[in-house]
């Protein structure tokens, strides 16, 4: 039970800690993997360029060329697992010390949850998952192994690897825009909010909200925000951005 002078000073510290602790949402996006040896599709030497999307990232390719889609992803997933969180994933974890901060991710890699981020919400689904092509509520861990083919979900359709491709609804946006409009701090990093429909998610933050940009290269913002922009990688763009947030404390 608590005397009757810790009771005042522990509503004060409590009052005092909701005072400090700012919600943050980051968004992120392939940028943000990668410093961690992790392709992105659209830049120079990027995945695209190796594979055409309609050969392995629609359910038209799925339907046309399983055991060439399963191969695609099972390479994804035997590159993840050698790869590493960058600092920039470390730091965005460390931010959970003073503040919450919620992560909305497009990436597929499990690198914010591997560097200690405690929630992280994927728009796209995640590589060391994978799923029934019938129901997509049976979901299963598979962690880094490779899906055969001909392997079968438990309802006895073929798994498939639980991504959200082209053409396909994203069920977590709806979850996704809430979290955005109760943003108080707004982050962007490694994403050039071309795809939709997560670029879409900043017209969600309130306009008194002040929204970062994290990316070395020139970002278009979809919106009327204002903007400050941090034209840096991941790693270096966080730890800038951690030292902005400590003006805050």
């Amino acid at each position: 039970m608590l005397t009757e002078l810790q009771a005042p000073c522990s509503l004060l510290l409590a009052i005092y800690y909701l005072h400090i602790m700012k919600k943050i949402v980051v968004l992120t996006g392939a940028g943000m993997s990668a410093e961690s040896g992790i392709k992105t599709f659209r830049e120079s030497g990027g995945l695209w360029e190796e594979y055409r999307v309609e050969e392995v990232a629609t359910p038209e390719a799925w339907h046309r060329n399983p055991d060439l889609v399963l191969r695609f992803y099972n390479e994804r997933r035997r590159q993840l697992e050698r790869a590493h969180p960058n600092e920039g994933h470390t730091g965005l974890a460390g931010l959970e010390k003073d503040h919450d901060v919620q992560v909305i991710t497009q990436n597929v890699d499990n690198l914010h949850e591997r560097a200690g981020s405690t929630r992280v919400l994927h728009l796209h689904g995640m590589l060391t998952r994978a799923r029934s092509s019938v129901d997509p509520g049976i979901v299963i861990d598979i962690g880094y192994r490779d899906i055969r083919p001909g392997e079968k979900a438990p309802d006895g359709s073929l798994l498939r690897p639980d991504i959200v491709w082209f053409g396909e609804a994203v069920p977590a946006m709806e979850e996704a825009a809430e979290i955005a409009s109760y943003a108080e701090i707004f982050v962007v990093i490694g994403t050039s909010l071309n795809v939709y429909p997560a670029a879409g998610l900043i017209h969600y933050v309130s306009m008194m909200t002040p929204v970062y940009i994290i990316d070395p290269n020139p970002v278009a913002v979809p919106s009327h925000h204002e903007v400050e922009y941090i034209q840096e990688g991941a790693s270096k763009g966080v730890a800038i951005l951690a030292g902005k947030l400590a003006a805050f404390l």
